[in-house]
């Protein structure tokens, strides 16, 4: 049996007192963490030690480097620049679907190896799962050969990408270290560096609905990523932007869909429309492709060919009637005026207890299930005019989908001033 060159609770301790960690002591811990010789307990209290004490930019960016190597990295060959987003997450954050067909319809390609939803935050493989014949999981020769073909994938991330992430990922989960920016940032990057994009576009939200409530904390996260990306030689920018209201009007599954289909068919909400464009002139921007206008190409008509084109590769119709619930409850105005406020944490909590969202990871979802935003604040309203549906195939969930939105609405003479949608990029 070979001798570990380094013992657990050396590195522990070390972090435990403020020392930084050298290179050597990083790459021997993830490494031995992935094969199983640091046991949980002790990653567990290694990532507490992390989340009490912080690690400067250089260890986060090595123990990034250290989770990109504990698995493989795909190599894209395709005959178009390579370019990714990743959100932090947020409520009705259907962005993804609209925006990856549209960024290869403009010319580059986008590889999007998407995850699942947990608590208030949907996950894109769960909206486009209501999708009849979709599918999540494809090979790496899939997954190149669609890039080649269509321009734009969405799918699971393989099995062999970052097996120390998955590994950190479930133990943070169950030990109270989530919040940690320097395990959240090498957490998202060591996905993305191993995907293999040349180049990576953040769209780092703060506000009620999401991860980072002020735009501080959110800005530290960016600088947190922006800097790992930049250690990597990714071309890489962050845009931080608002989720303190629901993004669109629908929040759920396949009723995301739906939205993103109208916005690929040249309508939807404007801030969905907004923040799509914005962040695809970003993408072409790092890609190598200024010159073109993700504005025009959307009204053109040709995102949504590249979307049809982009279920159907993956087994989906995307023709086919999406799933509807069998069970709608509308709220009403209370009373006549303006629409003030609709916090998003709430509308994405009823979502989730509707049934759109899970608790635990091996939780099923409800296609159907989740929350239609009839008015957005800013907008006119009359008492008893509907302000949201409800939908569920649980008709049980409504009570905690109402409870979780009492007091979280007002109407009122009228409502304050947003501010932009894209509040700044950071840019590496």
């Amino acid at each position: 049996m070979s001798r570990e060159p380094f013992s657990a609770v050396d590195v522990i301790r070390a972090k435990r007192d403020g020392v930084v960690l050298t290179d050597d002591q990083i790459d021997w811990v993830v490494d031995a963490y992935t094969r199983g010789v640091v046991a949980d307990e002790q990653m567990s209290a290694l990532a507490m030690a992390i989340f009490l004490n912080g690690m400067r930019q250089t260890e986060t960016s090595r123990w990034t480097n250290a989770m990109v190597r504990s698995g493989e990295r795909l190599h894209l060959s395709v005959d178009r620049p390579t370019v990714d987003k990743h959100s932090t997450g947020g409520v009705g954050d259907k962005i993804t679907l609209p925006l990856a067909p549209l960024v290869a319809a403009c010319g580059a390609a986008v590889p999007q190896l998407s995850g699942r939803g947990l608590g208030h935050t949907g996950g894109t493989l769960d909206k486009l799962e209501s999708v009849p014949g979709w599918r999540a999981n494809l090979s790496t020769a899939e997954i190149t050969r669609q890039l080649s073909e269509v321009g734009a994938v969405v799918c699971a991330a393989t099995e062999g990408l970052a097996p120390a992430d998955r590994k950190l990922y479930a133990l943070r989960d169950v030990t109270g270290t989530v919040e940690s920016v320097p395990l959240i940032a090498s957490s998202i990057m060591s996905k993305k560096i191993a995907e293999g994009a040349e180049a990576l576009v953040l769209d780092v939200k703060f506000g009620s609905g999401a991860f980072m409530k002020t735009l501080s904390d959110a800005r530290t996260l960016a600088e947190a990523l922006v800097g790992i990306g930049v250690a990597e030689g990714l071309k890489i920018s962050a845009l931080l932007t608002d989720m303190s209201v629901p993004l669109g009007r629908a929040v759920g599954n396949a009723v995301e869909v739906a939205e993103s289909v109208e916005v690929l068919r040249g309508g939807g909400p404007a801030d969905v429309v907004e923040l799509t464009v914005a962040l695809a002139r970003e993408m072409l921007s790092l890609a190598g492709l200024p010159d073109v206008d993700p504005a025009k190409v959307l009204a053109s008509g040709a995102a949504y060919e590249t979307w049809a084109r982009m279920i159907s590769a993956q087994g989906g119709d995307p023709e086919a009637a999406l799933p509807k619930a069998s069970h709608v409850h509308v709220v009403e105005a209370p009373e006549s005026g303006v629409l003030a406020s609709l916090d998003a944490y709430a509308v994405g909590v009823a979502a989730w207890r509707l049934g759109a969202g899970r608790a635990r990871k091996e939780d099923p979802v409800q296609a159907a299930a989740g929350v239609l935003c009839l008015v957005k604040p800013g907008e006119p309203v009359e008492a008893g005019q509907p302000l949201l549906e409800l939908h569920t195939d649980t008709p049980d969930a409504v009570a905690g989908a109402l409870a979780a939105l009492e007091g979280q609405y007002a109407v009122a003479d009228s409502a304050a001033e947003r501010g932009p949608m894209v509040a700044e990029t950071i840019r590496g």
